[in-house]
């Protein structure tokens, strides 16, 4: 079997994305662990261990990923967060101060609506139409 397990997310600080992560969102902590560097290997994952592909919140180090924080896209949706229950979660991660850009939408594919993460990067909250 093969999956992409982390896909990195450069941040300015580890502390206020992984409130964001597990706090706003509801995505668990998988590992925060220190680096000889000073630098720390944070995953977080929106489900339980093993079901889908992880964050990995990297540090911004350097001009170059400083400028590139909460625009890693280039202003397209980058992220697409799959959900069960879409009015459950988006009534909770309103409730936790997420920014929704638009009203929840009905597509031939889904129920959806875009929200930016604590540096602008946008996502979709997804609930994938019955096949």
């Amino acid at each position: 079997m093969r999956r992409i397990a982390l896909v990195t997310l450069v941040v300015d600080d580890y502390d206020e994305a992984i409130r964001f992560y597990t706090e706003a969102l509801g995505f668990r902590l998988a590992e925060d662990t220190p680096r000889p560097d000073g630098s720390r290997w944070v995953v977080v994952e929106p489900g339980t261990s093993g079901t889908g592909s992880g964050l990995l919140l990297a540090r911004a180090e350097g001009a170059a990923q400083a400028d590139r924080v909460g625009d890693q896209t280039g202003g397209r949706v980058g992220f697409f967060l799959h959900t069960d229950d879409f009015a459950r979660d988006h009534a909770r991660m309103t409730a936790a101060g997420v920014t929704f850009l638009e009203e929840p939408r009905h597509e031939p594919y889904g129920t959806v609506a875009v929200f930016q993460d604590l540096y602008g990067n946008r996502w979709d909250l997804l609930q994938p139409a019955a096949l």
